[in-house]
């Protein structure tokens, strides 16, 4: 077997993100967004980086099909989408349905 991994089960630190930057790249009004994040409507997966990523998170937020992607400091400020660009630019992009 290989080295094992910790996994931090309790993270003690949240990272908040500018909810104006995912409704944008959504195609949403901010105010339909934060509802449909209230609702639980929207899927949020965050990622905490390693490596030289180390201190940086990736933040992907779906909905209805349609994914957007951001690449965060520690404080949610964004320092590059997940696909390249600068850092002001949001990766969203439709997902492909299993089985279609």
């Amino acid at each position: 077997m290989g080295k094992p991994i910790a996994i931090d089960l309790n993270p003690s630190r949240a990272v908040e993100i500018d909810g104006a930057l995912v409704a944008h790249g959504l195609g949403l009004a901010l105010a339909d967004f934060r509802q449909l994040m209230e609702q639980r409507k929207i899927t949020v997966l965050c990622e905490l980086g390693t490596g030289e990523d180390a201190g940086l998170y990736r933040a992907s937020f779906y909905h209805e099909g349609r994914r957007v992607r951001l690449v965060v400091d520690g404080d949610g400020n964004p320092v590059r989408p997940a696909r390249g660009g600068t850092g002001d630019e949001v990766s969203a992009a439709p997902v492909a349905r299993q089985g279609r």
